[in-house]
């Protein structure tokens, strides 16, 4: 399955300062590699507390505060990806018509048509899924670099099994209908095939666990064994990487699988969201500080917090999963709620889009 040669592991590749870390053993163990257990904690520690239990109303948006806080935030870690992809000169020179045309087009369809509305609504749940995955990928990878390891060494092993550590406890598990029943969107345009796909998936759900345990245990083991074949040819291990795959993919099982006291959702999209707001700070941190002009690192810090989370705080308050109703508010309304939605379906979108290549490790972006 792997034909990753373990050569470019050597040539003498020097193991990064500090440690194989990121930014550091406290930053990493909090915001990367011990995330996941943070996230259990705090989920576990409101589940049936009064911020799951009671019902609030901000500006017209009816939730608990612990869905409204993890609506903006997930919203606010969307918008992050503009700190990176526009902000940053030598990453917008690479790819200027995906970071310019691709969103202006994207949104024009959503504002003249349902069909791309409800197609994109759709796609970003199940886009979220891969990207999610990816993204503890990427953060891998990082260790892997730092650890002094080639760019290419086991490279697709890591990419399969981080799809099938995030993915397959989804497919297997409490949550699968989560997800699955976003097609009933497509009621919104009339879509019958589309709309049947929920109750199609209820039939096979069984055969899907088995498939997941059939595909995934021996592959987990064929992993184990290609890497200590690398490590047998020179590849250097990260204790990093390690921990952070084994408390991803725990943390992924016993989440997705059994979605305990019915905090997955909050739980899995915490520590991604907060992964990802470390990530962002800690290698943007200066190029913003220039970009902002603060000069000073605090001032850029509660800058890059300020507008993440005022972002995060109206998209979660818009409620991008309503459209405005054209016959109980004003044409003006309207067409401000269909462009608010276009919004945030775009930011959505293009973060998980523009992930996929503005953190690469391979090609040095890192």
């Amino acid at each position: 399955m792997s034909s990753e040669a373990p050569a470019s592991a050597r040539g003498g590749a020097r193991v990064a300062a500090g440690r194989g870390f990121i930014a550091g053993p406290i930053y990493d163990g909090l915001c990367f590699i011990g995330s996941p257990a943070l996230a259990m904690i705090l989920g576990f520690a409101i589940a049936g507390s009064p911020l799951r239990t009671t019902n609030v109303s901000l500006w017209g948006h009816a939730g608990t505060p612990a869905s409204i806080f993890i609506g903006a935030f997930i919203m606010a870690h969307l918008g992050l990806v503009f700190f990176r992809s526009h902000a940053n000169a030598s990453i917008f020179r690479l790819y200027p018509l995906r970071f310019t045309l691709a969103p202006i087009a994207l949104f024009v369809g959503i504002c003249l048509s349902n069909w791309v509305m409800v197609c994109t609504s759709v796609i970003a749940t199940w886009w979220d899924v891969y990207h999610s995955s990816l993204q503890t990928f990427g953060i891998g990878r990082i260790y892997d670099m730092k650890a002094g390891n080639g760019p290419q060494v086991g490279r697709r092993l890591d990419y399969l099994l981080n799809i099938l550590l995030y993915a397959g406890p989804i497919l297997a598990g409490a949550t699968l209908f989560d997800h699955v029943n976003d097609f009933d969107e497509f009621e919104t345009v009339d879509a019958a095939f589309f709309t049947a796909i929920p109750a199609q998936v209820e039939g096979i759900t069984s055969y899907l666990t088995w498939a997941v345990i059939g595909i995934g245990v021996p592959f987990l083991a064929y992993y184990v064994a290609s890497y200590l074949r690398f490590a047998r040819q020179g590849y250097r291990v990260s204790p990093q990487k390690v921990a952070l795959l084994v408390n991803t993919g725990l943390c992924s099982i016993f989440v997705w699988g059994f979605n305990p006291f019915g905090e997955a959702f909050f739980i899995m999209n915490f520590f991604h969201a907060l992964q990802y707001f470390a990530l962002v700070w800690w290698i943007e941190r200066d190029n913003l500080t220039r970009v902002m002009h603060t000069r000073w690192r605090g001032l850029t810090l509660a800058l890059f917090l300020g507008l993440a989370a005022a972002y995060g705080l109206w998209a979660e308050v818009l409620d991008a999963g309503d459209l405005p109703d054209p016959g109980e508010v004003s044409v003006g309304e309207a067409i401000l709620g269909r462009w608010g939605i276009a919004v945030v379906s775009v930011v959505s979108i293009m973060h998980f889009w523009y992930d996929g290549f503005i953190w690469s490790v391979r090609k040095k972006q890192v």
